[in-house]
């Protein structure tokens, strides 16, 4: 219980820094909110995606931006931290270790949580119809939680490594320009050949797929198993590394 009070107690402290920092907030969103908008109303109608509204189309890729977008500042808040002695200072008082980590990682749980309802709630005034049921909205929003989740983690690698607040912050996006190379906003079969074969075995495209079928009350097939092969593959592999780094900064 003393994992779950003190992390608790850290949360809430992060979360003040966060609703403080308005401009941080507001382009988290931004930058995501800003892509769906070129995309749509410059390039959706050269763009032959079938049926149904672009936005509808590309909107599972764009909430991946949002994801990607937000965990950039998980590794520029815990850098700024170490590098104002915050993060000494915790670790001399009597505080379970692993709480400064997870407050962290929960900041960034609630924050994209909530720059994802946001993108969702712009889709929707931009056309975006969708006519899943409560267990598709829920399985939807479990595989953007999980990604979340993994990337997070894998967001606190460089927060502990980085030597620059840049570099801390940097982080995040390269990802953003992964769903550029993916089934997100064209078919993987408009790409050429060895494009086309990485843009269809990457991660982003499983996810963007799955969630795209469960949007459109389409059979999800094997996309949805193997998205969520990638999220909890790389939430594992994060959580180690995160935590293996952690413990050696401790010693």
């Amino acid at each position: 219980m003393t994992l779950v009070r003190d992390t608790a107690t850290l949360l809430g402290r992060s979360l003040r820094h966060v609703t403080r920092s308005v401009d941080t907030i507001i382009t988290t969103t931004l930058i995501p909110i800003v892509f769906m908008l070129i995309f749509v109303y410059v390039f959706g109608g050269a763009i032959e995606t079938g049926s149904g509204p672009y936005v509808s189309y590309m909107l599972p890729g764009i909430l991946l931006m949002t994801v990607a977008s937000g965990i950039a500042y998980t590794s520029y808040r815990l850098f700024g931290d170490i590098q104002n002695g915050i993060f000494e200072r915790f670790q001399s008082m009597p505080i379970a270790r692993s709480s400064v980590l997870w407050a962290h990682v929960l900041t960034s749980m609630i924050a994209n949580a909530v720059s994802l309802v946001v993108v969702v709630l712009v889709a929707l005034a931009m056309g975006f119809r969708s006519g899943a049921g409560l267990t598709a909205w829920l399985a939807a929003v479990g595989i953007l939680l999980l990604l979340t989740l993994a990337l997070t983690w894998t967001a606190v690698i460089p927060g502990l490594t980085a030597k620059t607040p840049d570099g801390a912050s940097a982080f995040g996006y390269p990802l953003l320009f992964l769903p550029f190379v993916s089934s997100a906003f064209v078919p993987t079969d408009t790409m050429p050949g060895p494009l086309r074969a990485f843009a269809e075995h990457q991660p982003v495209t499983s996810i963007v797929d799955a969630l795209r079928a469960l949007f459109a009350q389409q059979p999800v097939g094997d996309d949805i198993w193997t998205a969520l092969a990638w999220c909890t593959g790389i939430l594992i592999a994060a959580y180690a590394g995160a935590v293996t780094l952690y413990r050696r900064r401790l010693s």
